[in-house]
């Protein structure tokens, strides 16, 4: 225990655990002593576990929010009073998350099955709310672009958000494909109704989890509803996901991932691209095709044309995913109608 607490950052045995005892109601010695009763002595039977998980600034956590919010999928995900709720998938079991941006950290709620997924779900709620991003360098960055500028100082610290779970990135990127984000949302919704797992204690809204890439890969394609095209294309992915074919880790060789991806008949660059930002926290994707993107350029009075706006984009590497992320945040602001991320996967 003594070489673990000094190896963990901490200065002092008491310190470390006084920290444990803080946070899991427990000695150290306590936790050693439950792990070895067996599977059932991980889980979890007091309250919610509570962090501050810190990050650096600026940083616009509440625009995470809102993007999540308008994407939300009802049982797995939803807004309310400014906390994002939403249910995980994690190694031991499941778990609730309720995240609240708050000054210099985002407030963490955890309620987990089992106490060994508490590093697990931490890291994915970092990941969603892009937490280690280097703000400051980021915006030196953009903002030595003119047109850019103003975008900058009217967000400073813009994030991506990124994804707790990449399987469930993937299939929700094809399911947006060439329809509104509201559409995506209800068809999401079906899924989850219809093969999701139920959660054993709901929270509010958040009642089931988002179906694994192994129970979709087993559906009959009809029953997906969505077009022919897209129902072959959903049942491919999820099969080469669930057999390991294609991995969503956050150490995944970025470029190979796309190029699966892609050979998948009816993904793209769009749907690659996106979830290439968000699944694997790509900083410098740019979807020069999205619609979103398309009229943030306008607007910020640069070339919208593939070829041009591709080359002006050369001057943000390498923080495009940021860049996009403006165009689409001005887009909402200034009240733009439809689904900024419509993707144009025809291939």
């Amino acid at each position: 225990m003594t070489d673990v607490s000094y190896a963990a950052g901490f200065a002092s045995i008491r310190q470390f655990n006084d920290t444990m005892r803080e946070i899991f109601a427990s000695t150290p010695s306590d936790l050693r002593r439950r792990s070895r009763r067996g599977p059932g002595a991980h889980r979890l039977v007091a309250g919610p576990i509570e962090l501050r998980l810190p990050y650096r600034r600026p940083a616009d956590l509440t625009g995470i929010v809102a993007f999540l919010s308008t994407r939300a999928v009802p049982g797995v995900e939803e807004v309310e009073g400014g906390t994002y709720r939403r249910s995980l998938v994690l190694p031991h079991g499941t778990g609730v998350a309720e995240l609240t941006p708050a000054t210099g950290h985002l407030q963490a709620k955890l309620r987990l099955s089992d106490f060994r997924d508490l590093t697990a779900a931490v890291a994915r709620c970092r990941r969603l709310f892009d937490l280690d991003s280097d703000s400051v360098a980021v915006d030196e960055v953009l903002a030595a672009d003119p047109a850019l500028a103003p975008l900058v100082r009217a967000v400073p610290g813009i994030r991506v958000p990124g994804a707790v779970d990449g399987d469930e990135l993937a299939v929700r990127a094809v399911l947006g494909q060439q329809v509104s984000v509201a559409a995506a949302r209800r068809v999401a919704a079906r899924l989850v109704q219809a093969y999701g797992k139920p959660l054993d204690t709901p929270l509010g809204g958040v009642t089931h989890v988002f179906p694994t890439s192994d129970v979709l890969a087993a559906v009959d394609p009809s029953d997906f509803p969505m077009p022919a095209r897209r129902q072959r294309t959903m049942h491919e992915l999820t099969a080469r996901l669930g057999d390991g074919q294609i991995r969503l880790d956050p150490g995944a060789d970025r470029g190979e991932v796309e190029r699966a991806l892609t050979e998948i008949p009816g993904i793209g660059s769009w749907t690659a691209g996106y979830v290439r930002m968000r699944a694997l926290a790509d900083p410098d994707v740019f979807l020069v095709g999205d619609l979103g993107v398309r009229h943030g350029l306008v607007r910020a009075g640069l070339p919208n044309n593939s070829a041009a706006a591709t080359k002006v984009a050369e001057a943000w590497r390498p923080w495009r995913s940021y860049a996009q992320m403006h165009f689409w945040t001005s887009a909402t602001a200034d009240g733009m109608k439809g689904n900024n991320e419509k993707g144009n996967e025809h291939d």
